[in-house]
């Protein structure tokens, strides 16, 4: 029942829900380079891309996303080392992405389900490898969502606003009681700036969700560590930022889950 349910919405799929899925692996491609270069302060579009081996410069036919990997067996073409699943990682990823938004709305939505979700696959990829969540992405989030709003649903402007600030308010109260409670941090201000964003996206009304979402998903990864032998301590730490951003797009996808 449930996969039939499935194969009738991809029956559905519209032209604009085509093009995103097309578009996505391309997205992916550069979502790759972004979460690899902006934490260490290198050029996103500028550099030129070259193999992490042997430094050479890689060619038109190198980069075509999944397909070169998949064509090259993962190697690089000049000096045949192994580059890694990292790339075709984040490019099925962002195709996941547009799948699912493509299977779920209809028309502009999905080009907007699309924007928040491979901005927030950037951020909990990032996040994951450096303990950082950039403000060049975090706080053009914020304004992205209240845009948003502005533009197609003027009527919920306002409880998105109350929703950036109370979310940022938030995290930084909690983030200090924590701090005076337990002597180190707890909670880092991307996750703050980041709980900012999902206020502007989904509402002051939707933040008790996300928070709870994120927390449920971040005890759950503790707990598949724990079964996967890794021991925990009461000191021990995971970056929230990859919870929190797949906690904002669950709930920002909520109404055509539900509907």
């Amino acid at each position: 029942m449930f996969a039939a349910a499935w194969l009738d919405r991809a029956s559905d799929i519209d032209a604009v829900g085509w093009s995103a899925v097309l578009v996505a692996p391309i997205i992916g491609s550069f979502l790759g380079v972004l979460i690899r270069r902006l934490p260490e302060g290198r050029s996103v579009v500028w550099s030129r891309s070259r193999c992490e081996g042997c430094n050479a410069p890689l060619a038109a036919r190198d980069l075509v996303p999944l397909i070169s990997w998949i064509a090259q067996r993962g190697r690089c073409r000049i000096c045949r080392q192994w580059l890694g699943w990292f790339y075709p990682g984040v490019e099925l990823a962002a195709l996941s992405i547009a799948v699912m938004a493509a299977l779920l709305d209809q028309g502009i939505e999905i080009w907007l389900d699309c924007l928040l979700g491979w901005w927030l696959l950037a951020l909990a990829w990032i996040d994951a490898r450096h303990w950082l969540l950039p403000d060049p992405l975090t706080l053009p989030l914020v304004i992205a969502g209240l845009v948003a709003a502005l533009v197609l649903a003027p009527g919920e402007l306002a409880s998105r606003a109350l929703g950036a600030a109370g979310g940022y308010i938030f995290f930084r109260g909690l983030a200090f009681l924590y701090r005076r409670l337990r002597g180190r941090d707890g909670l880092g201000q991307g996750d703050a700036k980041l709980l900012a964003a999902a206020g502007a996206w989904v509402g002051a009304v939707a933040l008790p969700q996300v928070i709870l979402i994120a927390a449920f998903a971040g005890l759950c990864a503790a707990g598949v560590m724990r079964i996967a032998g890794v021991r925990l301590a009461a000191s021990s730490a995971l970056p929230f930022g990859p919870f929190l951003a797949l906690a904002i797009w669950v709930v920002w996808l909520l109404p055509a889950l539900t509907g």
